[in-house]
């Protein structure tokens, strides 16, 4: 599967964009269909970066979605994606002060680092508006 409008997007600090860019190549893909590398579709959808995209545009109840459809072995496999989701939870909750835990409380990758640190700079300032 090509990311690379997800990776345009991110390179370009477009974070607003990355949830739509996302579900729109979700769904175009076939989760049924295998890669040519025989990878299945779910092992290599960028799950983290789907999630923080909504989170960072305050969409909640599709980051919550997404969160439900995710198989419960990418969930154990990939602990950046639990992370990604204790975030969302705290901003469900409105518990703004252990949402910023959950953003400092995980080692987060070079990919997912760009969208944390723009959101948690993007929550901070709202944060401080209250």
């Amino acid at each position: 599967m090509d990311f690379t409008p997800i990776k345009d997007a991110m390179t370009s600090k477009s974070y607003g964009k990355i949830a739509d860019i996302c579900d729109d190549l979700m769904l175009q893909a076939n989760p049924l269909s295998v890669s040519t590398q025989g990878i299945a579709f779910e092992d290599e959808w960028p799950y983290t970066i789907h999630l923080l995209g909504h989170i960072y545009v305050d969409d909640i109840n599709s980051a919550r979605f997404l969160w439900k459809s995710i198989p419960p072995a990418i969930k154990e496999r990939q602990p950046e994606v639990g992370a990604a989701w204790k975030i969302g939870q705290r901003l469900w909750t409105r518990d703004y002060a252990a949402v910023h835990e959950a953003i400092r409380g995980f080692e987060w990758s070079p990919e997912a680092q760009c969208i944390v640190a723009a959101f948690s700079g993007k929550i901070f300032h709202m944060a401080a508006l209250f």
